[in-house]
């Protein structure tokens, strides 16, 4: 939001500026006054520009700030807090102006400050107890209000009391302040009736009864920003979302910078609509000009980001949550991450050390062991690096599957074939009912040429997982290639092909299967349907595949 602020400016004390500003303050006067009772644009803004050059030319009136903040509020031109900013300017200019003080109390009530609000509102009764008759009324209405939006103290009934007696009777011959503020306060009581009962009825769980309270209380008060907030987190108790949304962008609609309600819908849009990026990273953004826990909401957006594929954003929302908190695990470990992502493997391999370094859980950090380690395996080659951190993961968590796993790949790839199998079968004993140690093993014992025990592996794979078609089409070469059994083979490649129609290399191996047990056409028929999937997969030589299809009707 871009916001015109307003500060004392340096002027002349001369006699002809003064008159101007005085001149122009009358103006400003008459023209907010048109604007309250018509509520034209037009007035406003003309009030505001007389307010604006009265403070031009006297910038030591101390009404023009806390009445010209109250109209550029209204205009959505400046924040509560750049508003409650001015108000003060007003009292530093004037300490004894009690409508400074009153003004100052109003913003920070609609900040919910209630506390200092209170403060400002009882100077104004301070500097004048006999005739506090409108600010004593004020406090009680923002004590009343606190109590309708928070759990009220038994200090605060019995504060709201007092001031609304006092106040009654000091206002008793000022009746145009009377109707108006009765008007005002048979609202807010209208509303504490409302949602003293609503919060009985959700206390006994009967959540109907009190959703049509508070939709009867939404036409019969003017308060709909809070109790659409209710109907909200009645249906999000109920799961029903799109309620619970509709209801937060309503309360939105009343008040744009409701913060809690923009953290709801932020947190429920990224929960059940992970689809709808652009709401959710709107959420969050609206939520910087808090300026509160901007950390936190700069690590959210850099996860929506990721989300879009926006790599470039992605590092940059991560990259400013590390700089607000550069000793945060977590937020380093994502900026890794989206390093990683962009292939940008020195910045991530500096973070993942960092948020490793750290070390806040010890699991959680032996899965960043494992994140750092496949980049030193998969991008710089370095197995050394690799193999150090998976080690270190591992001590950090004996109890990580994956690190086993990952270990003796990065083994089984520099050809170790003894310490990829120690790996690999240390991942069984640790989870013996995950088919993939049992499907790694199985290809190491192969390469040793230990046939038995690797067939005793993938029998136990497929036992675990028979959908699995990479374990089928395995354990068919090792029937075909160990023990030259094409037809036990052939049955594990059909399966492979059943489980997946587009696996080149089954088709491949059933193909050679078939030319084995003397099936010519069927032989011919897998080479061809090997050979058109590979011109999209290109796993394979094709000519090898031509030359195995010629050979079969070679004489």
């Amino acid at each position: 939001m871009s916001e015109q602020v307003l500060m004392p400016m340096i002027g002349t004390d001369n006699t002809e500026n003064k008159e101007r500003a005085k001149d122009s303050l009358e103006k400003a006067r008459i023209a907010h006054e048109k604007y309250l009772l018509g509520q034209r644009n037009n007035d406003l803004q003309e009030a505001v520009e007389h307010y604006v050059d009265a403070v031009k030319y006297d910038p030591t009136i101390p009404e023009t700030y806390y009445r010209l903040a109250t109209l550029m509020w209204e205009q959505g031109q400046i924040s509560i807090n750049t508003a409650i900013e001015q108000c003060k300017t007003a009292i530093t200019l004037c300490p004894s102006n009690k409508d400074a003080h009153l003004y100052t109390g109003y913003f920070m009530q609609l900040a919910q400050d209630y506390k200092s609000a209170e403060k400002e509102f009882k100077s104004a009764i301070a500097m004048n107890p006999l005739t506090s008759g409108r600010p004593r009324m004020i406090l009680s209405q923002s004590i009343l209000q606190k109590i309708n939006s928070q759990n009220g103290s038994y200090k605060d009934y019995i504060g709201f009391l007092y001031y609304f007696l006092t106040g009654s009777v000091m206002l008793a011959w000022d009746r145009p302040t009377i109707k108006m503020f009765y008007k005002s306060m048979t609202n807010d009581v209208s509303i504490f009736s409302y949602n003293t009962v609503g919060k009985f009825l959700e206390r006994f769980k009967m959540y109907d009864s009190a959703e049509k309270l508070y939709k009867k209380a939404l036409v019969n008060t003017t308060n709909s920003e809070y109790f659409y907030n209710r109907i909200g987190d009645l249906a999000l108790k109920s799961k029903d979302i799109d309620t619970t949304v509709e209801c937060y962008k309503k309360v939105l609609e009343a008040n744009p910078l409701n913060r809690e309600i923009l953290v709801k819908l932020a947190t429920i849009l990224q929960t059940y609509y992970p689809e709808n990026t652009e709401e959710t990273i709107d959420c969050y953004e609206k939520l910087l000009e808090f300026d509160i826990d901007t950390a936190q909401i700069y690590y959210e957006l850099g996860h929506l980001y990721m989300s879009k594929n926006d790599k470039l954003n992605s590092v940059s929302a991560f990259k400013l949550a590390v700089e607000r908190e550069p000793e945060n695990p977590f937020f380093n470990n994502s900026l890794g991450y989206a390093y990683a992502k962009a292939e940008l493997y020195d910045d991530a391999i500096e973070h993942y050390q960092k948020a490793i370094a750290i070390n806040p859980d010890a699991e959680w950090t032996s899965i960043v062991c494992q994140a750092l380690g496949s980049i030193y395996a998969e991008q710089k080659g370095n197995v050394e690096a690799a193999v150090s951190t998976y080690q270190a993961g591992i001590i950090l968590d004996p109890n990580n599957y994956d690190l086993y796993i990952a270990l003796g790949d990065i083994y089984m790839a520099d050809y170790d074939l003894d310490k990829a199998i120690k790996s690999y079968c240390d991942a069984i004993t640790l989870n013996p009912e995950d088919f993939r140690g049992y499907s790694k093993v199985g290809i190491a014992l192969w390469e040793k040429d230990y046939l038995e025990e690797a067939l005793v592996a993938y029998h136990k794979a497929v036992e675990i997982k028979p959908e699995n078609e990479f374990a089928q089409n395995n354990l068919g070469i090792l029937y075909l290639d160990g023990l030259s059994d094409a037809e036990e083979a052939l049955e594990y490649f059909e399966e492979a092909i059943a489980l997946n129609p587009n696996y080149t290399l089954a088709y491949f191996n059933a193909g050679r299967a078939s030319q084995e047990m003397g099936f010519t056409n069927d032989a011919a028929n897998y080479y061809q349907m090997a050979i058109d999937l590979n011109r999209l997969t290109e796993e394979l030589d094709e000519d090898d595949i031509q030359e195995r299809l010629h050979s079969l009707f070679e004489l």
